[in-house]
């Protein structure tokens, strides 16, 4: 079979001899390998490979789409696309105007994390779990690890054709302690955008982590109610992501005409302190990349700058529906689904106060710390912490009982008073999205003080 880089090319060139209005094709092949355990025990391991891609027509506004797991016969593949997009015309869509690109965009690390043998791999996670169990009073452990490496390459019928070759690499543990039917955990997610060397030598967070759970059983709950809370980079990070960002797809704005109502470009959503950005630019991050799944350069995007809504994450068909620049922001998990309006890397800018700064002034509040999960139901959100400990007279004090926030995120943005000076961006996420889940992004924030917040509690 010719290599996937010999029959992109080959179908780029086939591209404009159809009849519709735009044509574009992307070719995948994926690498993946993965070991969990469920406490001892090796519960699984393995490789997987994948090779595979898909054909989106558009003509007279409307879309056809076929997605394959082989790359036989690519050009009935083109003309099915063709002939399912003309029996949607009319629908209605259109694209914003970009650039075309030729390019090879070679992956961010020297070494394919997938081609590691599986037992160097076996073996931090053995010493990991040998770490969590050394602690008195486990009742289980649950680890997960994965990583990927995938070249696509992206042709269009305006004259685009990109190969870009991606890796990643994601680590989830987690240490359960139990006592008398009590049972509490902690978790710890991390990873990187492909090198093996970044999750390594994590064996004191996890020993901290492991003996958290413990001390968590003899924990006093918080007192429920309103407090000032202070926010750790992960919590911050989860909440400007899940509460904030999703908030921000332009498809979920233009579908909602009450969310159209809220998200008015200029209107005030905090301090001037306030910036929120969302790029795929920085190096080393899981959701960095070059060019998007529509082959759109990838840039940076204030959504919130000085306390102002400024901006949206687009596709190109979203920005011509709204007249407004495409981003960069169209992504696919793989190549069974077209691209939709996504996340990258989202992010609360930094300012100068530092920690003690944040918790100097405050008599009674909370500090919450890394997250079990939330909800979210378009501005009301619900998250829970991970950890959480009583601010008293400007300084931390006892470890309470994980917590629970509860709130509007507008609101919640304008209570924000204090930012700190320590961005940290967390690896260790997946997104989910109209079926499309755990795409590869990060988020991550300073320290943040939020005023009048709802803590759930006893």
């Amino acid at each position: 079979m010719p290599r996937i880089e010999e029959i992109g090319r080959e179908l780029s060139d086939t591209l404009k001899g159809y009849e519709a209005d735009y044509i574009e094709a992307r070719l995948e092949e994926s690498q993946s390998s993965y070991i969990t355990y469920r406490g001892r025990q090796l519960e699984s391991i393995g490789r997987s490979a994948s090779v595979g891609g898909n054909v989106r027509a558009l003509v007279k506004g409307g879309w056809g789409f076929v997605s394959f797991n082989n790359l036989d016969d690519l050009p009935n593949r083109v003309g099915l696309a063709v002939s399912q997009a003309r029996f949607a015309s009319n629908g209605g869509s259109k694209l914003a105007p970009v650039r075309p690109f030729v390019d090879n965009v070679a992956a961010q690390v020297k070494k394919n994390p997938v081609t590691i043998p599986l037992a160097e791999k076996k073996r931090l996670l053995d010493e990991y779990n040998e770490v969590i169990w050394q602690t008195p009073g486990m009742q289980t452990s649950v680890i997960g690890y994965g990583d990927s490496s995938k070249k696509v390459i992206f042709a269009s019928s305006s004259g685009s054709y990109i190969e870009q070759q991606k890796t990643g690499i994601t680590l989830r543990l987690t240490a359960l302690a139990a006592r008398n039917g009590d049972v509490q955990q902690v978790g710890l997610s991390t990873g990187s955008s492909g090198d093996l060397g970044e999750i390594g030598g994590l064996h004191r967070q996890v020993q901290d982590m492991s003996k958290r759970a413990v001390e968590l059983l003899a924990a006093p709950r918080a007192k429920g109610g309103e407090y000032t809370v202070v926010l750790d980079p992960i919590l911050a990070g989860v909440f400007v992501h899940e509460a904030f960002g999703h908030l921000s797809e332009a498809d979920h704005v233009y579908e909602n005409e009450r969310l159209r109502e809220i998200m008015v470009l200029g209107k005030k959503f905090g301090s001037k302190d306030l910036n929120i950005i969302d790029t795929a630019t920085l190096p080393g991050l899981r959701g960095s990349y070059k060019y998007d799944d529509e082959g759109v350069l990838a840039g940076k995007a204030y959504l919130i700058r000085e306390g102002e809504l400024v901006g949206r994450l687009h596709s190109r068909e979203t920005a011509a529906k709204m007249n407004e620049r495409p981003t960069g922001n169209a992504r696919a998990i793989d190549y069974r689904h077209p691209p939709i309006v996504r996340m990258t890397n989202t992010y609360i800018e930094p300012k100068s106060a530092s920690f003690q700064d944040i918790i100097a002034d405050i008599k009674e509040g909370i500090y919450a710390k890394n997250w079990y999960g939330g909800t979210t139901s378009m501005e009301m959100f619900t998250f829970s912490a991970g950890e959480a400990y009583m601010i008293r007279n400007g300084k931390l004090a006892e470890m309470v009982r994980p917590v629970t926030l509860t709130g509007n995120v507008f609101t919640t943005l304008h209570n924000i008073d204090a930012i700190g000076n320590d961005l940290d961006m967390n690896q260790g996420g997946g997104c989910g999205k109209a079926g499309q889940m755990p795409l590869p992004v990060s988020d991550g924030s300073p320290h943040i003080r939020i005023q009048h917040c709802l803590v759930g509690g006893r």
